[in-house]
């Protein structure tokens, strides 16, 4: 049965608990999967998945079909339901199925919610270290109901940057990352979304990805700005269900220039 009536909007509380009890219910289903050995598929893009992908996923869009059977759908593992509603809710049971299956807590389940193609409201949860990441719109992001914030650089010498794996990246756009890398006192590889959320709570500069799919950004995206940093396409462009592949994200907006100085080149 649906939590509302077929032509009422649903209010932004009822939105974020809900989106609360989806990451509380993939959760559940992870957990008793993490430090097991689990068989596992590669999909057609080479990436690996798991029983514990697939389950969460399918939990997640049960609990969608029954209390919001209006709005549509997009999963990593299931693929899409289409909608007339404007709003989409876009998962991913394990962004980090590579780190989740060695053992490591770089992982973590993305729920976002997009109103007409745009994320309003995004979530990321560590199921296993118990931490969560939750942004919406014009509201503070918070880590743990705590309000957290990005820290001040503004200097790409001074910074510290993430990229999930260079192997996701063209010939072009690996040789403007190195670019952009040689000038950063650091650079960390790995991390998957654990990085977006360590950026939103002041412990990376800058986090540079390319070839992303929607489930794999688009939660990031409130959490980001809730946490006064700048997120954007590699062309400066803001990142939507239309716009997400090559992705700059940077605790603020001179480090965010200065990176897409470089990298805007590469397209």
């Amino acid at each position: 049965m649906s939590a509302t009536l077929p032509n009422t909007p649903p209010t932004t509380g009822a939105l974020l608990a809900f989106a609360h009890q989806l990451a509380d219910a993939a959760g559940a289903v992870i957990r008793p999967y993490f430090g097991q050995s689990l068989a596992v598929d590669a999909k057609a893009d080479d990436s690996p998945v798991s029983i514990a992908d697939r389950e969460a996923e399918a939990t997640i869009r049960a609990l969608i079909a029954a209390h919001y059977p209006e709005h549509a759908f997009f999963g990593e593992e299931s693929g899409s339901r289409a909608s007339a509603s404007p709003y989409t809710w876009v998962i991913d049971p394990i962004d980090g199925t590579r780190a989740f299956l060695a053992g490591t807590q770089e992982w973590g389940t993305l729920i976002a919610l997009c109103e007409h193609g745009i994320p309003i409201l995004g979530i990321l949860d560590q199921p296993v270290t118990r931490e969560r990441w939750v942004g919406m719109a014009g509201v503070p992001t918070t880590y743990n109901r705590s309000a957290v914030h990005v820290r001040h650089c503004d200097k790409l010498t001074l910074a510290e940057m993430s990229s999930t794996s260079a192997r996701y990246f063209t010939p072009v756009e690996a040789s403007h990352f190195v670019m952009l890398a040689d000038q950063c006192v650091r650079v960390i590889e790995d991390g998957d979304c654990y990085a977006y959320g360590l950026l939103a709570r002041g412990e990376r500069d800058l986090v540079i990805d390319a070839g992303l799919k929607p489930y794999d950004i688009l939660a990031l995206v409130p959490i980001i700005m809730g946490a006064g940093g700048v997120i954007s396409h590699w062309d400066g462009a803001a990142v939507t269900m239309a716009h997400y592949a090559n992705i700059v994200a940077a605790a603020n907006p001179e480090l965010h220039q200065e990176a897409l100085a470089i990298l805007g080149k590469s397209l």
